[in-house]
């Protein structure tokens, strides 16, 4: 059939990672093949993965990988909340796409109810806009220590009186529990709302698991929307954490390239060509590995550039990047990566934490300042090398200012006349602001040739990000009762006074 919901519809889970940002992704989709105009929205998400917008702001990467599902720009209000961790107690506090204070837990939870007049402004500009406003929640609404000024889960769908979906997990065990314990949890109209289920990421003859769905529909009395298969394979922005597993990789790759998992690493979506690529050996070293060989080490972003530089010490990462150079092997730095491979990085207003001056790696001659002001902007050029003029494009999310006689030697010639990063004079070390570096085709085939592999294939990510939400939509249109879920959509609603 084909899909055409007319209102709001929320998706909550009841875990992290069961599905919530797959199931808006490939309802978005769904909904744009109907030919809805349909936008998703996250009221508040917590994610070091982020996306800069049409409009200037920055928002959530699985928000932007549900608007190329949806057909449509992304933009801030898709998400007018995130928070970007900074710590295990505080983070970045975004309202609308731009950076508003840095917080820790104790004075968010208070900020909430500011927090909450950004979300309704949103949400009704999406509504007066777009025909759907499919909504993803966050955790779980199970979490009661979080109700009081909740503006994720249950307490958005109050006030904007939305209907509610639950998915579960049921690769992680204990599915049923997940749902009826989650119920359990919510107050008696909280549960009223909740429309009915979606199981997700099932393996096995489903026939099996039919005397547990009829038990579930018997005990709640709620329906069953459909079981998700576990579909292998996927290219798809991950919200935050990091992969657990690795793409498929040809019989003979010839490159390999290590990246260090910073505690606070961001942007890692950066990295997800090159896992996909087949001439790539790819693998993330998590604290506790030492730096095995390879052909190419990447620096990635950080949240705190600092502090993970301490990181990089304290596991001997210096001592194995001068080894590896020293052997012949090439070196990026992407964003804070860039940053860390500098003489110097000075944060004197305690932008990312204490106030203070750190010496960097000393791989390039460059010095970075830390400044409140966070350059956004999306943008577009050429490398310099590997093949001549390779188009590049990308965006730019960083708080700080870089100079030194290392930017004469420029990796990207920015279109509008500004050039982008360094190259070191012996070819070995390359370094840039841009994330995304690696999702243009011509662009991934130039830095792999610049790495070292002959015969570079120009992986186009795009593509395989787009045949992946098609393949993803195609499976929900078998797998889920599309009429009942269309049904399930309510109307905007003016959220109630209090």
């Amino acid at each position: 059939m084909s899909f055409t919901p007319r209102g709001t519809l929320m998706i909550q889970g009841t875990t992290s990672d069961a599905g919530k940002s797959t199931l808006v992704a490939g309802l978005c989709r769904l909904a744009r093949r109907g030919g809805v105009r349909v936008a998703p929205f996250k009221p508040q998400n917590m994610a070091l993965n982020s996306a800069v917008t049409v409009d200037g702001g920055e928002i959530g990467r699985a928000q932007a990988l549900q608007a190329v599902a949806a057909g449509v720009p992304a933009r801030i209000d898709f998400n007018p909340v995130l928070l970007k961790p900074t710590s295990d107690r505080g983070a970045q506090v975004i309202i609308h796409g731009h950076a508003h204070a840095n917080l820790d837990a104790r004075a968010y939870h208070d900020f909430k109810r500011i927090a909450l007049d950004a979300v309704l402004a949103s949400h009704a500009r999406l509504c007066n806009e777009f025909d759907a406003v499919i909504v993803e929640g966050a955790g779980s609404p199970a979490e009661i220590n979080l109700r009081d000024n909740d503006i994720a889960n249950m307490g958005f769908a109050e006030r904007v009186d939305c209907p509610v979906v639950l998915v579960a997990d049921i690769d992680r065990g204990g599915v049923f529990a997940h749902l009826v314990g989650t119920l359990a949890c919510l107050s008696e109209s909280e549960s009223a709302r909740v429309r009915g289920f979606v199981i997700n990421r099932f393996r096995g003859d489903i026939g099996l698991l039919q005397p547990g769905l009829d038990w579930l529909e018997a005990q709640t009395g709620k329906p069953v929307f459909g079981v998700l298969p576990y579909l292998h394979g996927l290219t798809l922005d991950a919200e935050d954490m990091l992969p657990s597993q690795p793409h498929a990789r040809g019989s003979a790759p010839a490159l390999k390239v290590i990246v260090p998992a910073l505690p606070r690493i961001s942007n890692h979506t950066d990295f997800d060509a090159l896992r996909a690529h087949p001439q790539v050996d790819f693998t993330y070293i998590r604290a506790g590995v030492a730096p095995p060989p390879a052909d190419l080490i990447v620096l990635p972003g950080s949240k705190s550039v600092q502090r993970d530089l301490a990181w990089l010490r304290e596991h001997g990462w210096d001592r194995a990047i001068e080894r590896h150079l020293r052997y012949g092997g090439k070196v990026l730095g992407i964003c804070g990566g860039m940053q860390m491979l500098g003489r110097e990085i000075d944060d004197p207003g305690g932008v990312e934490g204490v106030a203070g001056c750190v010496n960097g790696l000393g791989l390039l001659e460059l010095a970075t300042v830390l400044t409140p002001h966070k350059q956004l902007e999306n943008v577009t050029g050429q490398l310099t090398v590997g093949a001549a003029d390779a188009p590049v494009r990308g965006y730019e999310i960083h708080m700080g200012r870089t100079h030194g006689a290392a930017l004469a030697r420029p990796l990207v010639a920015l279109d509008g006349g500004r050039s982008d990063g360094a190259v070191s004079a012996d070819g070995q070390i390359a370094a840039t602001y841009l994330h995304g570096v690696f999702d243009t085709p011509e662009a991934c085939a130039a830095l792999l040739a610049w790495a070292g592999v002959q015969d570079a294939q120009a992986l186009d990510y795009p593509a395989l990000r787009e045949a992946s939400l098609d393949r993803l939509a195609d499976s929900f249109a078998q797998a889920l009762d599309l009429d009942a879920l269309q049904a399930a959509f309510g109307p905007p609603h003016r959220p109630r006074h209090q």
